[in-house]
């Protein structure tokens, strides 16, 4: 039985093929790479698509999975980009000032003083503390900010929006660099990636 789309939540996304016999890396956004598998058979975008996937091996922010029925590597570069998810149901509820990185991803960006500059393009954690990355309705390089409660004071889900107070020399943009410097002026409870049940934030 197929999964309706709006019932599902990303998982990871097929980045390419690992070896000769079929097996594919997938770029993961659990808390850790290798609970994907955890969740029984994962499922593409409409819901339509199921796969049945099994680990071979778990690596910081990639698991290279089995997926049943992909036996080459031609099979398996054809998945490439095939984004992979899981039903929502089967994530646990998150606390108050907690979000799932698919929540927050797509939602309008705005600043207090000019109102939209953009959407929530992706989350990353490179070490140094959770980055909100959003792409600019004025285009160029994305506008890179620490996720911290000073800088992204409101997040209101339902409202679908973000409202940011990037740091200084950040915003207004006088260049089209990328920054990522992370801000150490507040905290927020990092967002919350799709996780299993057995190792939460």
């Amino acid at each position: 039985m197929s999964q309706s789309g709006p019932g599902l939540t990303p998982a990871g996304i097929i980045v390419g093929a690992q070896g000769v016999r079929g097996l594919v890396r997938v770029k993961t956004f659990t808390q850790t790479s290798g609970v994907i598998a955890d969740y029984g058979p994962l499922f593409n975008e409409s819901g339509e698509r199921q796969f049945n996937v099994t680990l071979v091996e778990a690596r910081p922010t990639v698991a290279v999975l089995k997926i049943d029925g992909v036996t080459s590597r031609e099979a398996a570069e054809a998945l490439k980009g095939l984004m992979l998810h899981i039903p929502r149901s089967a994530l646990p509820e998150v606390d108050e000032d907690e979000f799932y990185h698919a929540d927050l991803v797509g939602l309008i960006a705005e600043t207090e003083a000019e109102g939209r500059i953009g959407v929530v393009s992706s989350l990353d954690d490179f070490g140094a503390g959770e980055l909100i990355e959003i792409a600019l309705d004025a285009g160029g390089a994305p506008l890179v900010c620490p996720f911290t409660m000073a800088v992204v004071p409101i997040v209101d889900i339902a409202g679908g929006k973000v409202v940011l107070n990037p740091p200084a020399g950040l915003w207004p943009r006088e260049t089209k660099a990328k920054h990522t410097g992370p801000a150490k002026s507040g905290k927020r409870k990092r967002p919350k990636p799709v996780e299993g049940e057995g190792g939460p934030a």
